[in-house]
C-alpha cells in the first residue's frame, strides 16, 4: 500500500505475444524494463537484492538509459545502493521521449557509506524517498542498459 510501482507488465498475454519485458521500446538487445509509477501513495520503487562485489575491474561509474512518455508526471527519479539515494538532477527526467544515459559515480555513493565490496541491493524509483508525500502523479519510463563502467565509452 505504500509503493505505486510495478516493475514489469503484471499480466501479459502470452498468446497475443505479449511479454513480462517490453520488446518494442528498446535501446539495445531485445527487451528493457517498463516501470509504471503511481506516487498517489507516496513512493514508486524497485529493488533488485544483489550479492556483489563492485570493486571487480576497476569499474568506478554507474550507468543506465532511461526513456519516458510526454503524458507523465513529472516526479524525482532516484537510484539507491544498499539505501543510499542518488537523485537525478533533471526534475523532469520522466518526461524524455528519447532514450537518455544517467551516469553515476560510484564515489557518490561510497561517499555516503556504501560498501561496493558487498552491495546488496539496488533500487529505481520515483518520489522522495526520505520523506515520501502522498498525492504525486504517475507515469511509465523505460529502462534498459544497466551496466558498470571503468570508464565511459
Amino acid at each position: 500500500p505504500t509503493n505505486g510501482s510495478t516493475a514489469g507488465y503484471p499480466n501479459p498475454n502470452f498468446i497475443n505475444g505479449e511479454h513480462y519485458v517490453e520488446t518494442r521500446i528498446v535501446r539495445s538487445g531485445k527487451q528493457s524494463m517498463p516501470l509504471v509509477y503511481d506516487n498517489s501513495v507516496g513512493l514508486s520503487e524497485v529493488t533488485r537484492t544483489l550479492n556483489a562485489d563492485w570493486t571487480e575491474g576497476g569499474v568506478v561509474k554507474l550507468t543506465l538509459f532511461y526513456r519516458g512518455l510526454a503524458d507523465n508526471a513529472p516526479e524525482q527519479m532516484f537510484v539507491a545502493i544498499d539505501g543510499v539515494v542518488v537523485n537525478n538532477d533533471d526534475a523532469n527526467a520522466a518526461l524524455a521521449e528519447e532514450w537518455t544515459r544517467w551516469l553515476i559515480p560510484l564515489e557518490t555513493f561510497t561517499s555516503q557509506g556504501v560498501n561496493l565490496n558487498n552491495v546488496g541491493s539496488i533500487t529505481i524509483g520515483f518520489g522522495n524517498k526520505a520523506n515520501p508525500t502522498a498525492g504525486g502523479g504517475e507515469g511509465h519510463v523505460f529502462f534498459d542498459d544497466i551496466r558498470l563502467y571503468k570508464e565511459w565509452p
